[in-house]
């Protein structure tokens, strides 16, 4: 890949540690960007914003270790492989990314596609009412 490849987001500083950092796509779900205690480049990782569960916006769920659980029903997904903790089933995709001098730089082609056609999340008044077991 050649520098055109990969598009400069945020400074890896801009990312809370223990925290998150969304960024919007011109299509489909935002990616999130979660940083762990961890020291150097594997301090950051990129799932698309969405639990593969029912829609959750990751992003704004608890960093625990290496993954994060999602808001809505507390399922944990893994930042390794974007895949959910046992025995909960289900993956989210995860983004290459890479640091250069403290910026975090996402996979273009990645950006433009990975996910795109996943069904965004429906919250607030247009939202279906959940019966039953959710």
């Amino acid at each position: 890949m050649n520098t055109n490849d990969w598009v400069a987001v945020c400074r890896v500083e801009d990312i809370p540690l223990m925290g998150s950092r969304r960024v919007a796509r011109g299509q489909g779900a935002p990616v999130a960007l979660f940083r762990t205690a961890d020291e150097g480049p594997q301090a950051v990782h990129a799932l698309l914003d969405r639990c593969p569960h029912k829609g959750g916006p990751l992003s704004q769920g608890i960093v625990m270790g290496h993954g994060v659980a999602c808001p809505l029903h507390n399922w944990t997904i893994r930042f390794e492989d974007g895949c959910a903790q046992a025995p909960d089933e289900g993956s989210t995709p995860r983004f290459a990314l890479r640091i250069v001098d403290g910026v975090v730089q996402l996979d273009a082609a990645q950006l433009a596609t990975l996910g795109a056609d996943l069904p965004l999340p429906v919250a607030g008044p247009g939202a279906k009412t959940c019966r039953g077991s959710c």
